[in-house]
C-alpha cells in the first residue's frame, strides 16, 4: 500500500533513489536504472510516487545527511525545515539563534541571491516538480499499454491526478516565494534544454487550472489512504490560492476563496477535540481535522529537517527536554509580539498559547542568545496520554506536519467574506471564528463581530509556526512596510521598515548562472 511508502518509507530502497540534477526541470534526475526497468510493473509506479511524496519529507534516500540534490547540503535540503524559516524567520514570529551561514538574513532582511538556505529550497521544489514530470511522462495510456499495463489504468489515473496536485502545490510554492520561477511539464522532452521563466499572472492561471482539471480524478475527501492527497487538498490549496490573489495577480477573487474554502468545510471534517494535541507524536491518529499532511517517524523517516528540526530547536537553555520529548538544539523562539497576542502567555486564558518562560527573557538583546525571546512548545514529540515518541534516543520525531487543516480553511472563509467576496455570511464566519475560540477554551468568551485585523491576529493565535505568516502579512500589507514593526525587523533592534521588494525573494545565483532565460527580481 502507499500508506506504508509514506509513513516508512523503506520501498524507496528498492530502486528509485535519484539525485537531482538542480537547474533544469526538464531533466530527469540521473539515476541507475532506466525508465523501462522502474516502470514496468504496477509496483515500479506505486515506488515512484512515493518518491514523489517523499521528496518533501526526506532530503534523500539514505537516510538522515544524504542529499537528493546535487550540490546541495542535506542541511539546506529539507522542503519543510527550509520553507518553514523563509515563512517564519522573517517575521514577528520567529528568531533564530544559530550563526549558520546565511540564516540570520531571514530576521534581518537582507538575504541575497547566494543565500544557502534560499538556494536549497528553490532546488527542493524544482527537485519534486521534475519528479512529478517524469511521472506523469511515463503514465500515459500510451506508455502503460507499451508495457502491458492497460489493466491498471484506472489505478494510474488517480496517481497521476496526484502527482499533477503535488507539482501543482510545489509550483505554488515558487509562486508565493519567488514570483517569477523556471517553467516546464511533463509536455516538454528531456535534454539539455533551459526552461522559460513563467511570470505570477501565468503561473496563477496555471495552477488553478491544473487543480480544476484533476478534481474528477482525484479520490473524494477523506477516503484516500492518510498522507496521500485528496479532492479537499485540491480545493484547499485553491482557496489559499483565491484568498491571495490579489498579491499574486493583482484580482482578488474572495468569491472563489469562499466557495473553495466552504467545498473543503462542508466535505465531513471537524476540529480536533484539543488544540494542544494538533502537533504531538500521535497526531496522526483520529484526527478529523488534517485534510493533507507531511508524515514523519522516529524509526523509518529519520530527517534532521522538518518537525524533527521544530522540536529540537525549539529547546534549550534551562528547559526541562522531557516536555518536548526529544533533545535540546537551542535555536528558534518568539518575539514578543506573537505572546502578546494572548490573555496570558500560559494558555490560561486561550489554550493555543503554548509558550515558556522561566529564564526565558520576553524582550531580545541579542538574537544569538536562546534565552532572549519566550521559547515556544507547539511541537512535542509526545503523545496525548503522555508517552514519548518512538525513537528510543529521543532525536527523531514522529510529529506529521498539515499542509492543511480545517482551521485555516474557517479562516480564509471569514477573511474573504470580510474582504467583500459574494456567496458567504457574516453570520457564518463568526460561528467558524467561535468555534476556533471554543476549542481554545478562549475566557473571553464568543464574538459577535469581527474586523480584518481580528483576522490577522486571529491567524497567528490559531496558525502561528505552521508556515503562514510571512504570507499573510504580505497580504495586509505589514511585511516590508513600517507601520507595523517587531523585534530587530530588518536588523535594527526595534524595527524597521525594509525595501518593499523583499516581499519576493531572489532567484538564486545558481539558478541564474545556468540558465539565461531567467532574470532576477527586483531590487537584487
Amino acid at each position: 500500500m502507499i500508506h506504508q511508502s509514506l509513513k516508512l518509507f523503506s520501498i524507496l530502497c528498492l530502486g528509485v533513489l535519484l539525485n537531482a540534477c538542480h537547474k533544469r526541470l526538464d531533466v530527469l534526475p540521473p539515476n541507475t536504472l532506466t525508465s523501462e526497468d522502474v516502470f514496468k510493473t504496477e509496483a515500479g509506479y506505486t515506488q515512484f510516487l512515493a518518491k514523489a511524496y517523499s521528496s518533501m519529507a526526506l532530503t534523500g534516500s539514505n537516510g538522515p545527511g544524504s542529499s537528493d540534490i546535487a550540490g546541495i547540503d542535506a542541511g539546506t535540503a529539507d522542503f519543510l525545515r527550509l520553507y518553514w524559516k523563509a515563512q517564519e524567520l522573517s517575521t514577528d514570529e520567529a528568531v533564530v539563534a544559530w550563526n549558520d551561514p546565511g540564516i540570520q538574513d531571514f530576521h534581518n532582511m537582507n538575504w541575497g541571491a547566494q543565500n544557502p538556505m534560499l538556494t536549497g529550497l528553490f532546488a527542493r521544489c524544482v527537485y519534486v516538480i521534475s519528479i512529478c514530470n517524469e511521472f506523469l511522462r511515463e503514465s500515459t495510456p500510451e506508455k502503460l499499454s507499451s508495457r502491458g499495463l492497460s489493466s491498471i489504468q484506472g489505478k494510474i489515473t488517480q496517481m497521476r491526478a496526484e502527482t499533477r496536485f503535488l507539482r501543482a502545490y510545489q509550483y505554488w510554492v515558487l509562486m508565493d516565494l519567488w514570483g517569477n520561477p523556471p517553467f516546464a511539464t511533463d509536455a516538454d522532452g528531456i535534454g539539455k534544454i533551459n526552461p522559460p521563466q513563467t511570470n505570477r499572472t501565468q503561473l496563477f492561471t496555471y495552477i488553478e487550472n491544473e487543480l480544476k482539471a484533476i478534481d474528477g480524478d482525484l479520490a473524494a475527501p477523506r477516503t484516500n489512504e492518510y498522507g496521500r492527497a485528496d479532492k479537499a487538498a485540491a480545493w484547499a490549496l485553491l482557496a489559499r490560492l483565491y484568498l491571495n490573489a490579489g498579491v499574486y495577480i493583482g484580482t482578488p477573487k474572495f468569491t472563489e476563496a469562499i466557495t473553495y474554502s466552504k467545498r473543503v468545510i462542508d466535505a465531513g471534517y471537524t476540529l480536533l477535540s484539543n488544540y494542544r494535541w494538533l502537533m504531538l507524536a500521535d497526531n496522526n491518529l483520529n484526527n478529523p481535522e488534517f485534510i493533507w499532511t507531511l508524515n514523519y517517524d522516529g524509526i523509518n523517516t529519520r530527517n534532521f529537517g522538518a518537525t524533527t528540526f521544530l522540536v529540537n530547536g525549539s529547546v534549550g537553555g534551562d528547559m526541562d527536554q522531557t516536555v518536548s520529548g526529544l533533545g535540546g538544539w537551542g535555536g528558534i523562539r518568539t518575539t514578543k509580539n506573537l505572546p502578546l497576542l494572548f490573555p496570558d502567555i500560559n494558555g490560561n486564558g486561550d489554550t493555543r498559547a503554548q509558550f515558556v518562560q522561566g529564564s526565558q527573557n520576553l524582550e531580545i538583546n541579542n538574537i544569538s542568545d536562546f534565552k532572549d525571546g519566550l521559547a515556544v512548545i507547539k511541537y512535542r514529540n509526545r503523545t496525548r496520554t503522555g508517552g514519548f515518541g518512538k525513537d528510543p534516543e529521543r532525536t527523531f520525531s514522529d510529529v506529521d506536519f498539515p499542509v492543511f487543516r480545517l482551521a485555516e480553511m474557517y479562516l480564509i472563509y471569514a477573511e474573504a467574506v470580510k474582504r467583500g467576496g459574494s456567496g458567504g455570511t457574516d453570520a457564518l464566519a463568526v460561528s467558524y471564528l467561535n468555534a476556533l475560540r471554543t476549542r481554545a477554551q478562549v475566557t473571553a468568551g464568543s464574538i459577535g463581530t469581527y474586523d480584518l485585523n481580528y483576522i490577522l491576529d486571529e491567524r497567528a493565535r490559531e496558525l502561528y509556526w505552521e508556515g503562514f505568516r510571512r504570507t499573510d502579512l504580505i497580504r495586509f500589507a505589514r511585511f516590508t512596510e513600517a507601520s507595523y514593526l517587531w523585534p530587530w525587523k530588518g536588523g535594527v533592534k526595534d524595527g524597521t521598515g525594509v525595501d518593499p521588494n523583499r516581499k519576493l525573494f531572489p532567484i538564486p545565483s545558481r539558478e541564474l548562472a545556468t540558465n539565461p532565460n531567467l532574470k532576477q527580481n527586483p531590487g537584487y
